[in-house]
């Protein structure tokens, strides 16, 4: 199966990514906003900063030759942390943390059972 095999390679830096991603969803679910202002303005920052972030992490290599995740990550990271400032802004958040206790409570245990998962899967699936 595809994605068990996906989740037994996971290493710790990719499962930390996808962590990072739940938050963000889990946010974005409990506090949308269909302001296209919003929206397209983090497509916009999304952009220009993913632009700038291939070229500092292309080096001497040939355009286009980079993993095409990676590059989809340069530009997807930049995104997500425009729409979630804006999100957060004036909603009395701490730092990356939602005033409410519920919200808080909802994705940590997303998160956790997201490691769950994927320490399960390496255990009894090997790549």
């Amino acid at each position: 199966m595809p994605v068990l095999r996906y989740l037994a390679s996971l290493s710790t830096a990719r499962m930390i990514l996808w962590c990072y991603f739940i938050w963000w969803m889990l946010v974005v679910a409990a506090r949308f906003d269909p302001s296209l202002r919003l929206w397209f303005t983090s497509l916009g920052l999304s952009a220009i900063i993913g632009v700038a972030l291939l070229l500092s992490t292309q080096g001497s290599a040939p355009v286009g030759r980079q993993d095409p995740w990676v590059v989809f990550r340069l530009f997807l990271m930049p995104f997500c942390v425009s729409s979630f400032s804006a999100l957060a802004k004036g909603a009395d958040f701490f730092l990356i943390f939602p005033p409410t206790l519920h919200e808080n409570a909802i994705g940590i245990a997303c998160i956790a059972l997201f490691i769950i998962l994927v320490r399960l899967t390496k255990a009894r699936w090997r790549p």
